[in-house]
């Protein structure tokens, strides 16, 4: 039995000592590690000609955009649409199916012909007065009619006829041959990119900073390092009630089609006229002007030192827990060196009870006359128990 307690005692002590060699290894490491070295970069102050600018975000839109569709229906019988390339107004892109259509046109004609020759004739006999007049007008009305049935016939077939609109470049096509196109369906994309629109949105604070005739600069991430001018050809009058931002529409040249409709845009404008400044890095610069009213005798803001003040009460209170928590888990470990307000090693070796009473009592204990000395002076009664 006593080789037993004998082994649990070397047991628990071996691990005791291990425990506490460790612990002194790490605070030893703490203690003398070295400080990394701070990184210091120079930079010359130098003047530049510098210009209040705002920047915003828009879009581009093309001056003129659609998709070419049919007002008529029918199966596609030509299609003359090269994909990419510019296109001048009124090039045929595609020709819809009109051998039905042009059947009823020349039995169309034929009618509008007779309708005419008896009018003519309807004419000369009511100058005879042979017939009435109202039976000669209603043959006009009739002649008139038929040539109206023609030119509708003429411009349906028109309609399977499709032009371009204006002068872009074609998209994509989006309808093969022989394929059947309903009314209003998209045949390709037709878009006007040189000069091309810039749309963008600002806040009711900027109205009376930009006008017509202002001046921007656009970029695009697509197009890194480069920059495109332009001007304000627009302002909306009208301020959006559920978001305060009011549109600005600019007109940029694009004669290489590099800008594309649809692309983000980084804007930029001006909203003064040019400084002479001198120019050092942000990170360089540090406020030191004191504020009125907060100086102490000393000429130094007094902000700033109890700001300093309160973060070393931090520290001291932060340092102080620890070693609470130190007692608590380890009650017959010393403790690891600290320092005091001078920044001496105070070497404290003591006991959980012992610290207890210099933190409250001063490391006496107290008796009776003591707690009744307390209670008559107002103290909160305190006993410290070895």
């Amino acid at each position: 039995m006593i080789l037993m307690l004998l082994g649990v005692v070397l047991i628990f002590g071996g691990v005791f000592a291990i425990k506490a060699f460790m612990n002194q290894g790490m605070n030893q490491f703490f203690d003398n590690m070295p400080q990394p070295a701070s990184t210091v970069t120079d930079w010359t102050a130098r003047r530049e000609r510098w210009v209040d600018a705002q920047q915003a975000v828009g879009t581009f839109v093309a001056i003129q955009g659609t998709d070419v569709t049919t007002e008529a229906g029918g199966v596609v019988r030509e299609l003359s649409i090269n994909v990419g390339q510019p296109v001048k107004a009124g090039a045929v892109l595609a020709r819809l199916n009109t051998a039905n259509e042009l059947a009823v046109l020349r039995s169309l004609e034929a009618s509008a012909k007779l309708a005419a020759v008896q009018r003519d004739r309807w004419q000369a006999l009511a100058r005879d007065k042979l017939v009435s007049q109202a039976d000669a007008e209603e043959r006009s009305t009739q002649a008139a009619t038929a040539q109206a049935q023609v030119e509708a016939q003429r411009a349906l077939i028109a309609q399977k006829t499709i032009t371009a609109p204006f002068s872009g470049v074609l998209g994509i096509r989006k309808v093969s041959l022989g394929q059947y196109l309903s009314p209003g369906d998209a045949i390709v994309t037709l878009q006007t990119l040189d000069p091309i629109y810039l749309d963008f949105t600002l806040p009711e604070q900027r109205v009376g900073q930009v006008a017509r005739g202002s001046r921007i600069r656009a970029t695009v991430d697509a197009l890194p390092g480069q920059v495109f001018e332009g001007e304000v050809t627009a302002v909306e009058p009208l301020v959006d009630a559920a978001t305060r931002n009011f549109k600005v529409q600019a007109t940029l040249a694009n004669p290489e089609n590099a800008l594309r409709p649809g692309t983000f845009a980084h804007v930029g404008f001006d909203t003064g006229s040019a400084q002479d400044v001198v120019v050092v890095p942000q990170t360089a610069s540090a406020s030191t002007l004191p504020q009125p009213g907060l100086r102490d005798p000393g000429n130094r803001p007094r902000q700033g030192r109890d700001r300093h003040a309160g973060q070393a009460a931090d520290r001291q209170e932060a340092h102080r827990q620890a070693a609470l928590r130190q007692d608590r888990r380890h009650p017959w470990r010393p403790h690891r060196d600290h320092r005091g307000p001078q920044g001496r090693r105070t070497g404290r070796h003591h006991r959980p009870a012992e610290a207890a009473q210099r933190r409250r009592g001063g490391g006496q204990q107290q008796g009776p006359a003591e707690r009744q000395r307390r209670a008559g002076s107002g103290k909160p009664l305190t006993e410290t128990r070895r």
